[in-house]
């Protein structure tokens, strides 16, 4: 394993400079964008962008600190430079869910390099969609607050984004993307509103990070490699998940990922590993889980290779998934069930060279239990409940 640490220490975990000089300024009110909080300024926006864009020079698009109602919209790359940061003092609220029935995304990125995303407020109005989907199926699809696609060099710092209808922020098939001092905001119960969801990704940092949601703090998907995580606060949610992986045969795996420095509190999980219990290729390995403070956690510690909710295209086949390498270091605190360990690996593709040190969970003031099924691996230190790995 310290072979895996000082691999992932090694790695380029590129992070972008913040601008220290500006040499063009764009201000959005300069497009015809109205700060009434009612009027679509979706394309005094586009404007500003496109300017930005179209600039050979570093350039800042400054949006006062004024309420903007902004429809869908698309920032696309490439720009004529690699240096544009958009400062956001500003509230953006996002339409209706009736409004954007067609629109998977509500602000998204494509095709840019070198962006930062300094500040800003994103109220994605989920409720009403969350309460049509409670009593209906004739809902939309729903919407993710923040994405951003194929795009690299990319830093979002200091935004905040509250009731997204789907998921918060999204970064899929990027690279060198930064998140750090993000806060998230949505009710307990709200359907998967997802913090941070990562897939297809190399080399993405997620730092000083607060989650409050109704679905994983952070999800992890295929492709993904070279995760950082660290300082992050979650709870209420699902916790922070690898996967649900499965969901095709042929899938890229989730390598070299380090989740470190993290307090979970209330949450449904804390670190998780899920794949559907099907045929796949993918895998998961060099993973490491350290530091971590557990306060009243569901299932503080959970592979779960058999995940298949309502028994849907999944009945009597097990995971092919191969979960390898994977450290668990320094977690503490208390679990709100009995079984604080749960490793439920598949028998075809059992889960491999699991380590685990200084482990410290209990419940009830007593020490919880652990279970294992088809989990191979080592033990150090104390471990509390008892290791149950197989060797």
């Amino acid at each position: 394993m310290a072979r895996v640490m000082n691999s992932l220490m090694s790695s380029v975990f590129f992070i972008p400079l913040l601008l220290t000089s500006i040499d063009a300024d764009i201000n959005v009110a300069d497009f015809g964008a109205k700060a009434d909080g009612k009027t679509d300024a979706s394309e005094a926006f586009l404007a500003a962008w496109a300017a930005a864009c179209s600039s050979t020079k570093p350039t800042t698009i400054y949006l006062p600190a004024k309420k903007y109602f902004l429809g869908p919209v698309v920032f696309r790359g490439p720009c004529n430079n690699s240096r544009i940061t958009l400062q956001m003092d500003a509230i953006l609220v996002a339409p209706d869910y009736q409004e954007m029935a067609s629109s998977e995304n509500w602000i998204m990125f494509d095709v840019v390099d070198g962006l930062s995303v300094i500040g800003g407020y994103l109220d994605g109005r989920g409720s009403s969609f969350w309460k049509c989907k409670g009593v209906s199926n004739n809902c939309s699809a729903g919407s993710t607050s923040l994405a951003i696609y194929s795009s690299k060099n990319i830093v979002v710092q200091n935004l905040t984004s509250i009731n997204s209808k789907l998921g918060h922020i999204l970064v899929h098939t990027c690279r060198d993307v930064v998140l750090q001092g993000v806060r998230i905001r949505a009710p307990d119960q709200s359907p998967h509103t997802d913090g941070i969801h990562v897939q297809n990704s190399i080399n993405v940092s997620i730092l000083n990070a607060g989650i409050k949601t109704g679905d994983d703090c952070i999800s992890i998907g295929q492709g993904t490699t070279n995760l950082w995580i660290e300082r992050v606060a979650c709870g209420p949610g699902h916790g922070i998940s690898i996967g649900s992986l499965a969901k095709d045969l042929e899938e890229e795996g989730v390598e070299n990922v380090v989740v470190q420095s993290v307090v979970f509190t209330g949450t449904q999980n804390g670190v998780r590993i899920k794949s559907w219990g099907r045929p796949s290729n993918g895998y998961v390995k060099g993973v490491v889980f350290k530091k971590v403070l557990m306060k009243n956690v569901n299932n503080p510690i959970v592979i779960d290779q058999n995940y298949c909710p309502r028994n849907e295209n999944c009945p009597y086949q097990d995971s092919g998934v191969e979960v390898n390498g994977v450290s668990y270091i320094d977690i503490e605190g208390t679990s709100a069930t009995q079984v604080a360990l749960n490793f439920d690996c598949s028998p075809t593709s059992p889960c491999k060279e699991i380590s685990l040190q200084d482990i410290n969970l209990t419940y009830q003031n007593k020490p919880a239990q652990s279970s294992c099924q088809n989990a191979f691996g080592v033990a150090r230190g104390q471990i509390v409940p008892p290791s149950c790995l197989l060797k």
